[in-house]
């Protein structure tokens, strides 16, 4: 089992160093960007805040994102996720927006989407995207390889 640091504490450092922040939306990693982001000390300097949107009523209200804006869209596209990166940064006025949203298992997504597929997005400098698949069913280790994936994926847009 990884260690909540494991994949954070680089870009924590790195994000102090250059007096900028973050602020996550996550859903299917549960909170555990947001939770490894706080788990390094001195987390108050750049870790503005995060929210695990797991369903529609919570993107509603927590991302503040209108219904017209994403009209169209499927959860699980790059477009989709930017928008909630997007959101999030603006919302909180940070540097870096990370989102993350996929299909942890054992079962696939009502939108027909298997498990172990996930869309993760950063916005800020340097937007990003990327679409992983696990190939596995595997709950808790997918959630773990979404968190890893979140992470380099900030990592490459901070470079």
């Amino acid at each position: 089992m990884s260690n909540l640091q494991t994949y954070s504490a680089d870009v924590a450092e790195a994000l102090k160093q250059r007096s900028e922040t973050v602020a996550v939306a996550e859903s299917s990693s549960g909170g555990l960007i947001s939770a490894s982001l706080l788990a390094v000390p001195g987390a108050s300097a750049y870790f503005l805040g995060g929210s695990v949107v797991y369903t529609l009523a919570a993107r509603r209200v927590l991302l503040n994102i209108p219904d017209d804006v994403l009209e169209g869209m499927t959860p699980l596209s790059e477009a989709y996720v930017l928008h909630c990166a997007r959101s999030m940064r603006e919302n909180l006025n940070a540097t870096w927006g990370l989102a993350e949203i996929g299909v942890t298992g054992p079962t696939g997504s009502r939108y027909g989407h298997p498990p172990g597929l996930c869309v993760l997005a950063v916005d800020g400098p340097v937007p990003l995207t990327k679409k992983i698949e696990t190939g596995s069913d595997d709950r808790e280790a997918n959630m773990w390889q979404f968190v890893e994936a979140g992470f380099a994926l900030l990592r490459d847009a901070m470079d």
